[in-house]
């Protein structure tokens, strides 16, 4: 067989090879789950609410339940990509319809080169911590255009983390372990009031990746290996990397964190042979660009489905090189609480009308699927109710506006309430709802027909 053959298709009217197996999706999704502003993100964990520190305890906790109520929507939102062949975006059209799903892609567009972005500033401030004398710049040009180079050939760089990517890894974050869990100072205090808002940092931190599963899951050999690899693989990961983040902030020291949350690199950089160590990371995290980058160019083909998508990955890559160079990251937290918000109810709403109503049977990819205005109430109503149920700052403009709407409507949102359950469970049962009545309506139409 050759290359070309177990290669992604140029176009989306070519058919997906089906060649990742769990090995390589849990690979895929390990490398995605550390992430070196993951080890500044504990911060986040800690102190979610800036206030009211968490104990040591509390946050592993919150570290694990969030990880794995995270992983899980990932996981399920990628089986529909293994069953249909389809990426994420694409997908959408079998819910909402095909030209009511290019908002949603316009607005994962957005993101991912947001996200594409972040990665290059984030692996650029990486090699200046080792290497202070090359200029940012320098970096980022060069992690941007080998993420594009990945993104040409996005298969055969899946198969490269596994084989080769992964292992370094493994020894890296072993070899920090060792010393940086010896020479953090003792966590003392804290407490569990802050408790659901870490759950909801740290599920933001695996939602984040929704609109991603599917573009490489519809590549999988079967739904049970896109599903094990996805939860298996980014759990471990994202539990070991904020773990490790937890003595990484304490040595760096939580003040020059919140500051710059850069300086978390300090410590790692410092233990011996830690630049070695530590420019595996780095280059590792071209992983998270790559992904970043070949999820806009997917989008982009449901909305131009027979452009190459090789075209796409040079012109993304370029303007994502563009916005690196010019744009700096300062509201990491809130930008994850925004994600959350958006694709949190959006997978619920899928999940129900896929799993639940039958849409695994008939779902609707084609370029002129009928649009479904009444899947639009379930995400809109998820939507909300994350807004009035966490407990996440984000923009105080924002937050604000939330605190005046449960005021005006007399909801008191209560320290247990967590914002991504809430929106899941309010878009799930409203689904359910609407398809209850429409399967009604549908069958009261038939015995009508029948008459």
């Amino acid at each position: 067989m050759s290359h070309a053959v177990d290669e992604v298709p140029l176009t989306l009217e070519g058919r997906p090879p089906k060649t990742l197996g769990v090995l390589d999706q849990g690979a895929l999704w390990a490398n995605l789950g550390v992430s070196l502003l993951g080890f500044s993100g504990a911060l986040f964990l800690l102190n979610p609410l800036g206030n009211a520190p968490l104990s040591l305890v509390a946050a592993l906790v919150a570290t694990v339940v969030g990880s794995l109520i995270g992983t899980a929507m990932v996981g399920l939102s990628a089986i529909p990509g293994t069953q249909t062949g389809q990426p994420a975006m694409v997908l959408l059209r079998g819910l909402f319809g095909a030209r009511m799903s290019y908002v949603p892609t316009a607005l994962n567009i957005v993101q991912m080169l947001g996200w594409g972005a972040f990665e290059l500033w984030v692996i650029a401030k990486a090699a200046t911590a080792i290497f202070g004398d090359v200029p940012y710049q320098v970096w980022v040009v060069a992690a941007g255009l080998l993420t594009t180079a990945l993104t040409i050939w996005p298969l055969g760089s899946v198969r490269i983390l596994r084989r080769y990517v992964t292992i370094g890894v493994i020894i890296s974050m072993i070899w920090f372990t060792w010393f940086l869990v010896s020479e953090a100072p003792a966590h003392t205090g804290g407490s569990w009031t802050a408790f659901a808002p870490a759950v909801d940092y740290v599920i933001a931190l695996s939602v984040s990746w929704v609109p991603v599963a599917a573009d490489f899951a519809r590549h999988s050999r079967s739904s049970r290996a896109a599903f094990t690899g996805v939860v298996g693989g980014y759990t471990l990961a994202q539990v070991a990397c904020l773990g490790l983040g937890v003595y990484a902030v304490a040595i760096a020291g939580a003040a020059a964190v919140t500051a710059d949350s850069t300086a978390v690199f300090g410590p790692f950089v410092a233990v011996p042979l830690g630049a070695l160590f530590f420019g595996i990371l780095a280059l590792r995290e071209t992983d998270q660009s790559f992904a970043n980058v070949y999820s806009t160019t997917v989008s982009l083909q449901n909305l131009m489905p027979r452009v190459d998508r090789r075209i796409f990955s040079v012109a993304i890559g370029v303007l994502t090189i563009a916005i690196a160079l010019v744009v700096d990251v300062t509201s990491y937290g809130a930008f994850l609480g925004v994600i959350g918000a958006v694709f949190v109810p959006m997978f619920a709403v899928l999940a129900v009308d896929y799993f639940v109503f039958g849409g695994s049977r008939n779902w609707n990819t084609a370029e002129d699927a009928p649009s479904r205005w009444s899947m639009l109430l379930p995400w809109a109503l998820g939507f909300a109710a994350y807004w009035l149920t966490t407990s996440t700052p984000t923009v105080a403009a924002w937050d604000g506006y939330w605190a005046s709407v449960r005021e005006l409507i007399g909801f008191t949102r209560q320290p247990w309430m967590n914002g991504a359950l809430g929106a899941a469970v309010v878009a799930a049962l409203v689904t359910m709802a609407v398809g209850l009545l429409r399967s009604r309506q549908n069958r009261q139409n038939q015995d009508s027909a029948a008459r």
